[in-house]
């Protein structure tokens, strides 16, 4: 969903996709036999307070925290975005994918 919001955004993009483009992409990625879906577990606001603590969650950074939690609770640590919002949560190794 997130891919959905900033791919049809026409703040992001000059020509944002279609919402109809952005789900057949969507749809694509998700039918390789490598990606799976990750969503909220059982026990996951105690995930969002655990990668959230000793921070201002609020606006924009809501959906980043909650996003954030997820991976947690699927044991993801490293990831690969521009987004620097996500430096804010402690546990991720957070890497720029087009830096050397």
């Amino acid at each position: 969903m997130s891919y959905m919001r900033i791919a049809t955004h026409p703040r992001i993009f000059d020509s944002p996709l279609a919402p109809d483009e952005a789900l057949g992409n969507v749809t694509a990625l998700l039918a390789l036999p490598h990606v799976r879906i990750v969503a909220e577990q059982d026990g996951f606001l105690d995930a969002y307070r655990h990668v959230t603590a000793n921070q201002v969650i609020r606006g924009n950074l809501v959906p980043d925290a909650q996003l954030a939690a997820i991976l947690f609770q699927h044991g993801v640590r490293t990831l690969y975005t521009r987004d620097r919002d996500f430096r804010k949560f402690a546990f991720f190794d957070v890497r720029d994918p087009f830096l050397p």
